[in-house]
């Protein structure tokens, strides 16, 4: 095990109509005046908005909005918003919402207190240390943002889909989950954010490290946990308990505590923010195609991890970890499929990947050398790619 550091200061306020503590909670953080970030019309037809509203106002706080946030979110948003956030003396943000939104008001909330292009600290050309106060509302268990300090924002000029990861900067003050407000997600979306917070467990679980047995069974505990809950979840969307259970999921699956003294890999994840960033894809789904062929790859490069990944979560018994390896990647892929998520480039829609284009992109925005599991290089990069057709 390694040397980590872990501060994880989200305050978490979780279950039925919790959502109303939404001003208090502000309040309590020093906001006076927010931006009220969310995305499209299900925060509005639902109610919760104006529940949300109606909170602050009952906590005394001014807000204004700022709605109209869409999947793969992108800098010009940004750009708007921080204009906004300096215009009006906001002082805090809270996002109504999913990654999406929660990615770019983060993205808000650190631009507006630095005087250049915000996109500097997702360039790496600057450390984030400070922002304003963030507070979230989910709405879809996927992304993990809500207890995270990442945000992930596509640069429009070069489509340029970058992940900023910071320790603490921006990490919310709180979050607030309720299980009931993702009821009416579409089956689709709740199973594109199953395979997101599964592959968020398996970037960290991918590990060269060794003697981390302890991130390892959580890691591989989450995992059995969210296979066995999904199917209950697509078979019956109201069901409190199995949304309850994915729901926090989800956040345990990134807020940090599964990469505590490992290095991490995040190989799939940089491949499949190539593919969205072109192609436009729901990230969780094109995870669900990127996932299994980094497993099979590795299946024959470096079976160690991938061989008890599939003795421990799937329960495969062959004894050559090369075998095991390939029937684990089977098996994540068939546990995919069981969700009606995409498995190749076709299903994702994306009849004839340009796949010289997504490799010099990632090369471009990663290094010639990416991974923390297995150092992969631009053959190795195209070798799993191809595996997805």
């Amino acid at each position: 095990m390694n040397n980590f550091s872990y501060y994880a200061p989200t305050r978490y306020i979780f279950g039925k109509d919790t959502e109303k503590e939404t001003g208090r909670l502000a309040s309590e953080n020093g906001m006076k005046k927010v931006l009220l970030t969310y995305g499209g019309g299900s925060v509005v037809r639902s109610g919760l908005l104006d529940r949300v509203k109606e909170s602050l106002k009952n906590a005394g706080i001014e807000f204004i909005e700022f709605g109209g946030i869409k999947p793969n979110p992108t800098d010009d948003r940004v750009y708007e918003g921080i204009d906004v956030v300096r215009e009006n003396n906001i002082d805090g943000l809270i996002a109504v919402g999913g990654g999406s939104v929660i990615d770019t008001a983060k993205a808000i909330a650190l631009g507006a207190l630095y005087d250049g292009d915000f996109w500097d600290f997702y360039a790496g050309k600057l450390v984030a240390e400070r922002a304003l106060p963030v507070g979230v509302v989910l709405t879809i268990p996927a992304a993990g943002s809500e207890g995270s300090g990442n945000s992930v924002i596509t640069k429009l000029d070069g489509l340029h889909k970058i992940s900023l990861r910071t320790d603490s900067a921006l990490r919310p003050r709180f979050a607030i989950l309720n299980p009931v407000l993702t009821f009416t997600l579409p089956a689709f979306q709740t199973a594109s954010g199953i395979a997101d917070m599964m592959a968020h467990i398996m970037e960290r679980y991918f590990s060269p490290t060794e003697d981390v047995q302890v991130t390892d069974h959580l890691c591989q505990g989450l995992l059995r946990a969210i296979i066995d809950v999904a199917p209950r979840v697509i078979k019956n969307p109201e069901d409190y308990q199995a949304r309850a259970n994915i729901m926090w999921a989800g956040t345990m699956a990134h807020n940090g505590i599964c990469g505590c003294g490992r290095v991490e890999d995040w190989v799939s994840h940089f491949m499949e923010h190539e593919i969205s960033a072109v192609y436009g894809v729901t990230h969780g789904a094109g995870l669900t195609v990127v996932y299994p062929a980094f497993l099979m790859f590795m299946a024959t490069h470096s079976p160690s991890k991938p061989a008890q990944f599939a003795r421990t979560v799937f329960n495969i018994t062959e004894t050559d970890d090369a075998v095991a390896a390939r029937k684990g990647a089977e098996a994540l892929r068939k546990f995919f499929g069981s969700l009606g998520l995409p498995l190749t480039f076709a299903q994702l829609g994306i009849e004839n990947p340009d796949i010289s284009l997504l490799v010099d992109k990632l090369i471009e925005n990663k290094g010639e050398i990416i991974g923390g599991y297995y150092r992969l290089n631009r053959a190795d990069m195209t070798a799993i790619y191809e595996l997805m057709k």
